[in-house]
C-alpha cells in the first residue's frame, strides 16, 4: 500500500510538473507574442533610432566629405578659373581696348576739324573816276584804282576785308585851284572814302584819307588820317603803281591799291600826263636795263680781248 501510495504520488507528481510545463509553454506561448511586440517595438524604435542616428551620420560624415570634396573640387577648379580669365576674358579686354582706340582715333580725326574760316576777298575791280567842275567843264581830277580795305573796329575784334566796288559807287569832289587842294570822294550805299591831294613847291601828293562806313544797327566805323605822304609826284603828270601796294593809314585801317593811276591836277584833254612809276615798277624796269648793260659790257671786254690776241700774234710773225 505505501509502494502503491508512492508511485501514486509521483504520477501525481509527474503529472503536476507536466501540467506545470505545459501551462509555462502557454504562459510562455502567450507572453512571447507581446515580449516580441516589444523587442520588436524596441528593435524598431532602436532599429529607427539607429537608423536615423546613421542617417544623420552619415549626413554628417556626406557633409563633412562634401565640404572636403567641395573644398577640393575649388581647389582644383580654381586653376581653371584662373586660366580661363586669360583667354576668353582677356581677348574680350583686348578687344575692348582696340575698341577704345578706334573711337578714340575717330574721335581725333574729327577733333582736328578746323572752324569755318572766311575765304580770301579776291582782287578789287579797277575803277575810273573823274572829277568835274560843273557838268559842262573838262575833267580836273583822275584816277584810276582798284581799292581794297582791311579794318578792325577794336584791339580784339577780327579785322574785316572789303572792296571798293566802282559799278555801285558814284565819283564827286573838288578840283584844286589857286593851290587849293584837290579831293575825291567815292560814296556806295555804305562806304564812304574821301581822299585829299595837296599841291606844294609843284609836286602832289595824298595827304589825307578817310573812310565811314556803315556797320549796321546804327553804328559807323570812322577811321581817318591828314598827316600821310602817298602818291607823290610833279604836277602836271600823274603817278602810276601798276603793282599791289599796301598802305597802313592806321592801327585800325589798311588800304591796299591795285592798278592805281591818279592825276589830281592839271589834266590836260581829260587823259592822263607822262606818268611818274611808283619804285617798285621803277625796280622791275631797271633790272632789265641793268642785264643789257652786263651783256654788253662782256661783250666790249671780248671784243677788246680779240683784238689784242691779233695784233700781238701780227707782231711775232714780223720778228720771225
Amino acid at each position: 500500500m505505501a509502494l502503491r501510495g508512492c508511485v501514486i504520488l509521483l504520477f501525481v507528481l509527474l503529472g503536476g510538473s507536466v501540467y506545470a510545463d505545459a501551462t509555462a509553454k502557454n504562459l510562455a506561448a502567450t507572453t512571447l507574442p507581446t515580449t516580441e511586440a516589444q523587442a520588436n517595438v524596441t528593435t524598431e524604435a532602436q532599429a529607427t533610432v539607429t537608423t536615423d542616428a546613421p542617417t544623420t551620420h552619415q549626413n554628417t560624415t556626406n557633409s563633412t566629405t562634401e565640404a572636403p570634396t567641395t573644398t577640393h573640387h575649388i581647389t582644383t577648379t580654381e586653376p581653371p578659373t584662373t586660366t580661363e580669365p586669360p583667354t576668353t576674358p582677356h581677348h574680350n579686354t583686348t578687344n575692348s581696348t582696340t575698341e577704345a582706340p578706334t573711337t578714340a582715333h575717330s574721335n581725333a580725326t574729327t577733333a582736328p576739324t578746323p572752324p569755318p574760316t572766311t575765304p580770301p576777298v579776291p582782287k578789287p575791280t579797277v575803277g575810273n573816276y573823274s572829277v568835274r567842275p560843273d557838268v559842262n567843264s573838262s575833267i580836273c581830277l583822275l584816277a584810276n584804282m582798284g581799292l581794297q580795305f582791311s579794318y578792325t573796329t577794336s584791339g580784339n575784334a577780327s579785322r574785316q576785308t572789303f572792296n571798293v566796288d566802282p559799278n555801285v559807287t558814284l565819283a564827286s569832289g573838288t578840283c584844286g585851284i589857286g593851290g587849293s587842294d584837290s579831293s575825291l570822294v567815292l560814296k556806295s550805299e555804305k562806304v564812304t572814302v574821301h581822299l585829299v591831294f595837296t599841291n606844294v613847291s609843284a609836286k602832289f601828293r595824298l595827304h589825307a584819307l578817310v573812310l565811314l562806313i556803315d556797320i549796321g544797327q546804327g553804328s559807323f566805323f570812322n577811321e581817318s588820317n591828314t598827316n600821310l605822304s602817298l602818291w607823290e609826284a610833279s604836277v602836271g603828270s600823274s603817278y602810276m603803281c601798276r603793282k599791289e601796294q599796301t598802305y597802313n593809314i592806321s592801327d585800325r585801317l589798311t588800304i591796299n591799291t591795285f592798278e592805281l593811276q591818279v592825276q589830281p591836277f592839271a589834266v590836260q584833254k581829260n587823259t592822263f600826263s607822262t606818268a611818274h612809276e611808283c619804285s617798285m615798277d621803277d625796280i622791275s624796269l631797271l633790272i632789265p636795263i641793268i642785264v643789257g648793260a652786263v651783256l654788253a659790257g662782256l661783250i666790249f671786254i671780248v671784243v677788246i680781248a680779240y683784238v689784242i690776241g691779233r695784233r700781238r700774234t701780227y707782231v711775232g710773225y714780223q720778228t720771225l
